[in-house]
């Protein structure tokens, strides 16, 4: 098992990766001093392959679950289901030292997390992250919020969670194309941040894709890492943190004109950090080459690297851009790449050079 500690003072937590880890989550529970009763927020999909393990875990270790079953899919991170998981608590009698196991995939992760965070003004979460995206991205951070008709995330929260763990047996019942979209993530962590662990993706990425365990958890574990270090010298994102964000402009805007579900979140923003590494380009002088190299490693990994937009559809997406809750005075910023491994943020960008980014 590997761990990696995210520094925050006196909410400091460990994220822990390994195989076989969801057996062990009563225990890990226990060292952590929460309250006995609990419940495990998951969705349909998710709950019926671990949510026994889960809840067998947890009683064993002397606590008293409940199960708590949101629908599938990102529809689920609504107000509406966020309502029905209160009234489900509350019928449960949770109290404040009580606490939420959020077991399954981002959206899981982010409903849980936000309800955990306002139910009875916060009371202790762990995140059990079951995808790719969400082992070496949303469950780690505190970031958690819900979307609204107007756009992905607008109501939300920064809290973090007691613990993480990252039980890499639960990919084996992960569906490909979701597993993949999960490496939009990953190549993310290397532009960003670390052109050493974009070259190893670059070398690695036959094993990624066969999904090899030793492979695995050394990048998942660089990845949270990364994201720790960031974190920790910018919780809630008044500066560095927002490089996290590279890509996601894009990418969030083309999932609320799709209808959050055409896209999955990895395939939406890697369309996304292609075109923000094209607008780099003529920006920020990025290399033709590293630009090449980025769109090159989307591509080999299976994921989308463009979008086809009548002229109505592209007037939709800069109107949602508009609306991400990073707009700053009216201007959408970017975070653009001088080259692989270091990035600026809060950048603007002339609307041309946008469309030609995205042609």
């Amino acid at each position: 098992m590997l761990s990696v500690s995210v520094q925050l003072g006196s909410r400091s937590y460990a994220i822990k990766i390994g195989a076989g880890l969801l057996r062990h989550l009563g225990h890990e529970c226990a060292r952590l001093k929460l309250g006995r009763s609990c419940a495990i927020v998951t969705d349909t999909n998710v709950g019926r392959h671990y949510a026994k393990t889960v809840f067998n875990s947890l009683a064993n270790a002397g606590f008293y679950p409940t199960l708590v079953v949101v629908p599938s899919g990102e529809t689920a991170k609504s107000l509406k289901i966020v309502q029905t998981c209160y009234d489900q608590l509350a019928a449960r009698r949770l109290e404040r030292k009580s606490f939420i196991v959020a077991l399954g995939g981002g959206v899981v992760g982010d409903l849980a997390g936000f309800v955990a965070a306002t139910y009875l003004r916060g009371i202790p979460f762990v995140q059990v992250p079951t995808t790719l995206l969400a082992q070496v991205d949303s469950s780690v951070g505190g970031k958690v919020g819900v979307n609204l008709k107007a756009g992905k995330n607008l109501v939300g929260a920064f809290y973090q969670p007691r613990l993480v763990l990252c039980d890499l047996d639960t990919f084996k019942t992960l569906p490909r194309r979701e597993y993949i979209s999960g490496l939009a993530e990953i190549i993310k962590y290397g532009i960003i941040y670390d052109a050493d662990l974009f070259a190893r993706l670059e070398r690695d990425l036959s094993k990624l894709l066969k999904r090899e365990s030793k492979t695995l958890a050394a990048i998942i574990a660089r990845c949270c890492e990364i994201k720790a270090e960031v974190v920790g010298q910018d919780e809630t994102e008044t500066g560095l943190r927002a490089i996290l964000n590279f890509g996601h402009t894009v990418g969030h805007a083309i999932e609320n004109i799709s209808g959050y579900g055409k896209y999955l979140h990895g395939e939406a923003i890697a369309i996304g950090q292609v075109s923000c590494a094209k607008l780099s380009e003529e920006i920020l002088g990025l290399p033709a080459r590293d630009s090449a190299r980025i769109q090159d490693l989307f591509a080999r990994a299976g994921l989308p690297v463009k979008i086809k937009l009548n002229s109505a559809q592209r007037k939709r997406l800069f109107a949602a851009m508009k609306l991400d809750k990073k707009v700053s005075g009216g201007e959408v910023k970017f975070v653009l790449a001088q080259k692989i491994g270091k990035v600026k943020f809060g950048r603007q960008v002339p609307v041309e050079c946008i469309h030609r980014a995205l042609a």
